[in-house]
C-alpha cells in the first residue's frame, strides 16, 4: 500500500511539472511582433541592415523591407 502512495505522489509530481512546462512554452509563443513604417528612411529599401539602422536610430531594436513599394518598417515587440 505504501509503495502505489509513493508511485501515485510521483505520478503526480512528474504531471504537475510537464502541465507547468507546457504552459510556459504557451505564453512565450504569444509574443507578437509590431511594424511601424520609418519616419526617417529615405528611398526604396534594397538592404535590411540599412533598415534596421535607421529603426534603431529611431528606437526600435530592428527593421525589414516590405511591400512592392521596398519600405522600410521598424520591428519590436508589442505591448499588452
Amino acid at each position: 500500500m505504501e509503495l502505489s502512495r509513493k508511485l501515485f505522489t510521483a505520478v503526480v509530481l512528474v504531471m504537475l511539472l510537464l502541465v507547468a512546462t507546457e504552459i510556459g512554452a504557451v505564453a512565450v509563443a504569444e509574443a507578437r511582433t509590431c511594424q511601424s513604417q520609418s519616419h526617417r528612411f529615405r528611398g526604396p529599401c534594397v538592404r535590411r541592415e540599412n533598415c534596421a539602422n535607421v529603426c534603431r536610430t529611431e528606437g526600435f531594436p530592428d527593421g525589414k523591407c516590405r511591400g512592392f513599394r521596398r519600405r522600410c518598417f521598424c520591428l519590436t515587440h508589442c505591448r499588452n
